[in-house]
C-alpha cells in the first residue's frame, strides 16, 4: 500500500472518529424533600407567659363538629383574646387545642392540630 493511501485511510478514520461523541448518562439525583411550615404559618414566641387560660361560654354541642376553644395570641407587642371557633369533625382525629410551650427562648404557641387516634 502506497504511503499517500495510508495517509488518506488515516485521515479518515480520524475524521470519522473526531466526528463521534460519547454521552456519558447523567449522574441519579436523588429528590431533595424540603419541609416547610404551612402557607401563612409563622411560628409565635413570647417573652412572657400568657394570661391565665381564656374564659369564654362555651356553646351547646352541635352534631358534626366541636369546639375549638379561644387562646390569647401574642402579637409582638401584647397578648391579644382569640376566640374560639366550630371546627369539622374528622372522625379517626381529635382535636389538640391551641396551648403555650414554656422552653429557653420564651413561650411558643402549639397551634391547634388534629391528631390521629
Amino acid at each position: 500500500m502506497s504511503s499517500s493511501i495510508r495517509l488518506a485511510a488515516l485521515a479518515a478514520v480520524t475524521l470519522l472518529a473526531a466526528g463521534c461523541v460519547v454521552e456519558q448518562p447523567a449522574p441519579r439525583r436523588r429528590p431533595v424533600v424540603v419541609e416547610q411550615p404551612a402557607p401563612g404559618y409563622v411560628e409565635v414566641i413570647a417573652p412572657q407567659a400568657p394570661p391565665t387560660v381564656l374564659v369564654e361560654e362555651e356553646p351547646a354541642p352541635r352534631p358534626g363538629y366541636i369546639w375549638a376553644r379561644g387562646y390569647w395570641h401574642w402579637n409582638g407587642r401584647k397578648y391579644i383574646a382569640m376566640h374560639g371557633h366550630w371546627e369539622p369533625a374528622r372522625p379517626g382525629y381529635h382535636y389538640v387545642h391551641p396551648h403555650y410551650v414554656q422552653r429557653g427562648d420564651g413561650w411558643h404557641l402549639s397551634v391547634g392540630v388534629w391528631a390521629q387516634g
